[in-house]
């Protein structure tokens, strides 16, 4: 079982090519965020590959974003256009599920980083918000050319061999110097002077979020030791600032690059008011006394903390990131992903197990931050054995373990060999019944406080149901893939003098029923027939229908193309499916190398010539089959010598989001007259992945060649 972190074969290599085109459009649009996503060939799941302005811990959430979900990037690769958010208001009303994640006032553009036959990616440029929401049209502009830029290197670096890949995590690039920081440097101690005869206390943050300088009289004022606060993470050298507000509040200065300040209680009974003022390379934050009573004049988020620890679970960000990303997943890979992706860091742990329960024993669906090997010994562990994972499947009762001591008393005979220091063991319950279980570990020890273990355990119920939905879902697109196996042709025919290939890739959405189907037939020694189609809809309707299409065709092949097709056509608006259907029949002859045509309302054939040069066959158009009775089918006679390739595909090879659909046939005819002429089944690999890498697929493939010899 692959682990979920390495389910892309990628290792950030290249990446720093990319560099300067991503600094020069920030620089001259204005943008102070910027990412780069790249889209894995073959993969519909968008990777964040590199990043500027804003911290990783910020934009983990996003590392991975699925092409068909409702978000600006993936909407503007999947169209292939530039998108615009210009304020919060309209980000609520197209994409409501990320404003309620980002409440923070900024502007955004979203474009595809393509060339001719191939999205690469996507850029995403974000910028304060402005009086007059709008992108300018030479701001457009420049996202187009820097969007040209990457995706001319992108495409230059798989032409030599070393596609740049995204990594683990994104290159992260350091922010540009400014004029006044560079002039600043021979100035440090007058800086540093000049800092500490202002009133209250001052001290930076990185981009990261890490303290760089701070004034004598800012640790003072927060009790701190100057020398314990530099390099450190506020909530980490003062554990009363870990509370969900304070993260809020730099969040909103990096992602709206607005000053914002918030009040909070230095414990036992100290009030203070913390101003932050973002720029390029960090924040700025001026500390100050405030009263014992904050009020709005004072602070524009009230923040009386407890002096209690950090609970990490409480991390809102990502916890409310997680709630509304699982609303959006499908199959059970897909919660995996989103599961590590948000509850690791909220969490703070270093590695989790997600299992179900199968046929009597536990089973490992998906994991992030744990060896293979190790997950291969834990994988199929029966149900009545004595271990946590278990136990909490089978009672529902949680298990929180501190140290390895903890857990090697409870359960002396199961001590997990992984290398960590402390562990949480989370039963999946929904509906009153145990789904399955989640593992947490830790590679410190930790102390579950009861607010932390009430969180955990609050996640744990939103995952259970998210995967008792995939779970279901896996099901229901399992049977649908038996299904669709069992109504397309297991093997087609050998025929004496043809070479042929044929490839079927469902869409991917939905239970994965489509309506697609091809088949061969062979009709004596020296004739044949072959035919492709399209039912109409992604259904069981739409299966049984094919099923019925291609029974018919079978039972009138031999007959001219024209009387096939017009038979079919009578049989289905006799069953009154409701459904339309497009169709390609083709009589072959071997003996007189000629093909006889006819099509009902399908996507042109392609013939490629002996000699290489391929043509679209733009054949005299026919009615989908389902809508007249008595409509007609002309028929069109080719030759077809040796040597040569009819290629019949549906409408999913070459339809996609904004590309016109006589570019992309003709495209797809430049790719066969390019391609390598070895076998048909190279040539039909060929043919698919041209078609995965140009644009993502939205409908079901399927391809047919034919290659007389």
């Amino acid at each position: 079982m692959p682990d979920a972190a390495s389910a892309d074969p990628s290792d950030g290599r290249g990446l720093e090519s990319l560099d300067p085109a991503v600094a020069q459009v920030a620089r001259e649009t204005g943008a102070h965020v910027s990412a780069v996503y790249l889209l894995p060939a073959g993969r519909q799941v968008l990777r964040l590959a590199l990043l500027s302005g804003v911290s990783w811990q910020i934009a983990a959430p996003w590392a991975r974003v699925d092409v068909e979900a409702t978000t600006p990037i993936s909407d503007a690769v999947r169209e292939r256009r530039l998108l615009w958010v210009g304020d919060q208001e309209e980000l609520a009303r197209r994409y409501p599920q990320l404003a309620l994640v980002l409440p923070y006032p900024f502007a955004l553009a979203a474009a595809p980083i393509t060339t001719d036959t191939t999205i690469w990616g996507g850029l995403v440029l974000h910028w304060p918000p402005a009086p007059t929401p709008r992108l300018s049209p030479r701001q457009r502009q420049m996202i187009i050319d820097a969007c040209g830029r990457l995706g001319a290197l992108l495409q230059q670096a798989a032409d030599d061999g070393r596609p740049v890949l995204p990594g683990p995590e994104p290159r992260v690039l350091p922010p540009d110097p400014s004029p006044s920081a560079e002039s600043a440097q021979s100035g440090t101690r007058a800086s540093v002077q000049f800092a500490e005869r202002l009133p209250g206390g001052c001290c930076a943050l990185d981009m990261d979020g890490r303290i760089t300088f701070v004034t004598a009289t800012a640790a003072d004022l927060v009790g701190a030791e100057a020398s314990d606060l530099l390099g450190a993470l506020p909530p980490q050298a003062l554990p009363w600032l870990g509370d969900p507000v304070f993260k809020d509040r730099y969040r909103a200065a990096v992602l709206s690059r607005q000053p914002t300040s918030f009040t909070a209680l230095r414990p036992p009974d100290r009030w203070l008011s913390f101003h932050l003022y973002p720029d390029a390379s960090g924040i700025s934050v001026r500390i100050a006394p405030a009263a014992s009573v904050p009020t709005p004049a004072t602070a524009k988020v009230l923040h009386p903390a407890p002096p209690v620890a950090p609970s990490r679970a409480r991390d809102l960000y990502h916890l409310m990131h997680l709630a509304v990303t699982l609303t959006e997943a499908v199959g059970v890979q897909d919660v995996v992903d989103r599961v590590a992706d948000h509850v690791l860091p909220a969490a703070g742990a270093r590695a989790m197990a997600l299992m179900t329960a199968e046929e009597g024993r536990l089973r490992v669906i998906g994991y992030r931050g744990y060896a293979a090997e190790l997950m291969d010994r834990v994988d199929g562990v029966p149900l009545t054995s004595d271990t946590p994972a278990v136990q909490v499947l089978n009672t529902g009762v949680p298990d929180f373990f501190a140290t390895s001591a903890e857990l090697q008393r409870a359960y002396p005979r199961a001590l997990l060999r992984d290398g960590m220091a402390a562990w949480v063991f989370l039963p999946l319950i929904t509906s009153g019944r145990p789904v399955g279980s989640l593992v947490l570990a830790y590679d410190r020890p930790q102390s579950f406080g009861a607010e932390e273990r009430g969180g955990l355990i609050s996640i744990a119920g939103l995952i259970a149901q998210a995967l008792d939905r995939a779970l279901l879902y896996d099901a229901k697109h399992h049977l649908a893939q038996n299904l669709q196996a069992g109504l397309l042709p297991q093997t087609l025919p050998r025929i004496p003098g043809l070479e042929v290939a044929a490839r079927y890739l469902p869409a991917g959405h939905g239970v994965g029923i489509g309506g697609d189907f091809y088949d061969l037939i062979r009709l004596d020694v020296t004739t044949a027939a072959a035919a492709i189609g399209d039912v109409q809809g992604h259904n069981v309707h739409a299966a049984v229908l094919m099923g019925q299409v291609r029974t018919a065709v079978h039972a009138t092949a031999g007959a001219p193309p024209g009387e096939v097709l017009a038979r079919t056509n009578r049989l289905l608006n006799d069953l009154d499916p409701g459904l339309f259907t497009s169709c390609l029949y083709a009589h072959l002859d071997l003996a007189r190398h000629t093909a006889c045509l006819a099509t009902a309302g399908h996507p042109p054939p392609l013939l490629r010539h002996p000699d290489g040069h391929t043509e679209v066959l733009h054949l005299p158009p026919g009615l989908l089959l389902g809508i007249d009775p008595g409509a007609d089918y002309p028929t069109t006679e080719i030759t077809l010598p040796p040597g040569s390739v009819l290629a019949l595909y549906t409408d999913g090879l070459v339809e996609a989001v904004g590309i016109d659909l006589d570019d992309a046939t003709q495209d797809l005819a430049d790719q066969l007259t390019r391609a390598e002429r070895h076998t048909m089944d190279d040539l039909a690999d060929t043919l698919i992945q041209h078609a995965r890498q140009s644009a993502p697929r939205c409908d079901d493939i399927a391809l047919l060649l034919i290659h007389p010899r």
